[in-house]
């Protein structure tokens, strides 16, 4: 049964039909494009200003609501940092469920920065960062996104391949958090997907965004004469990562029968591999195949991870693929005018830069947002 429509989305929706009627431009949400790291052993890290898309609302500050359940107190990683990661899940307005991890103050005035992972990834992924902006006075918050972890999403049915994941749905969610938070705008750092929704955000609803930094995504346009999959089955083939996982139940078999350890162990470990990812019809490997970890990455993370993914499944997170079809490169300061024009070009690193590169990211981060303050 088809869910409520969701307020936020619907609001979304009623601003693009007004900047329609207006002849304003009416921006679509980005498509994924390639992973940077699948593709060369560099990655950039692209640190964007969207400001004035449209004018910000002038509303009052909402107040900070009362929290709807104890937090836990957890030291997340195994960093040997003192900071604390406190963990609380939020009912918001979309009816979604939202794990959150927190670091730093909630008191009024200290800035908020929104920290949105990407496949298959989870909050855990920004553990870092979160104690490098927590110890800068910032408020660190990082939600297990929709279908995520803790954080509860729609049904994953096996024959609904877009489900409730759609942009204005995970946007929805966003927007939600931002209010149920108590804040009118926040910073956002993002990866991978959370990157190509933090995109859909800013372009959705500017007036709660003060500045992005976007790891590993880029922004990149819509095309209505190709689909995505179609350009990218015909450049490399049925095999190759993305086409495969639009295979509603045959992907998620073969993960299963590799089982949910090994298959983020070869996620991780393939992302220092130059060239794209390929996950062949005959088998991604063998159950018994040895894959050692990256020097960024612990036992006790990968533990972390799999526990995650073992009780949710996978169905959930590929559906981000599924409602997404398209790749294309194109001039980002184009499609980006407002763009901030910060560009850091990080060597000798592969996709996952924020866990491989903690410190130095965090610093960008920092840098980067301290101008808006």
């Amino acid at each position: 049964m088809p869910s409520p429509p969701l307020p936020h989305a619907s609001t979304t929706a009623r601003l693009l039909r007004r900047r329609r009627r207006q002849g304003m431009p009416t921006p679509l949400p980005p498509e994924p494009p390639v992973h940077a790291a699948l593709t060369r052993p560099s990655s950039s890290m692209v640190i964007a200003c969207l400001r004035g898309i449209c004018c910000p609302t002038s509303s009052k500050p909402k107040p900070k609501p009362k929290p709807n359940q104890k937090t836990k107190t957890m030291a997340a990683g195994d960093d040997h940092t003192t900071t604390a990661i406190t963990h609380r899940t939020m009912e918001l307005s979309t009816g979604v469920r939202l794990h959150v991890a927190e670091a730093g103050p909630a008191a009024p005035g200290a800035p908020t920065v929104l920290l949105l992972h990407g496949f298959p990834e989870l909050w855990y992924t920004w553990r870092h960062q979160m104690r490098a902006l927590a110890a800068a006075g910032y408020r660190a918050v990082a939600p297990d996104l929709r279908g995520y972890g803790d954080s509860s999403g729609a049904a994953p049915e096996l024959d609904d391949p877009a489900g409730q994941y759609t942009a204005l749905h995970v946007v929805g969610d966003l927007v939600a958090l931002i209010d149920a938070l108590g804040e009118e705008r926040v910073f956002v750092a993002a990866h991978d997907w959370g990157a190509l929704t933090a995109w859909s955000l800013c372009l959705f609803r500017p007036d709660r965004v003060r500045a992005l930094v976007a790891l590993s995504a880029a922004y990149t346009p819509r095309s209505a004469a190709l689909k995505p999959v179609d350009g990218l089955r015909a450049l490399y083939g049925d095999d190759f990562y993305i086409c495969r996982i639009q295979e509603p139940g045959a992907i998620e078999a073969e993960f299963a029968r590799l089982g949910t350890e090994l298959v983020i162990r070869k996620f991780l470990a393939g992302s220092r591999t130059p060239g794209p990812l390929f996950i062949p019809k005959g088998g991604w490997g063998s159950p018994d195949d040895e894959v050692p970890l990256p020097s960024w990455v612990t036992e006790e993370d990968l533990k972390y991870y799999t526990s995650k993914f073992e009780k949710t499944g996978f169905t959930g997170p590929l559906k981000y693929y599924r409602i997404q079809d398209f790749i294309h490169k194109g001039g980002f300061k184009k499609f980006v005018p407002l763009l901030d024009d910060v560009v850091v070009v990080m060597n000798d690193v592969g996709h996952f830069i924020n866990e491989e590169k903690p410190e130095e990211v965090s610093n960008h981060i920092m840098s980067f947002i301290e101008k808006f303050n």
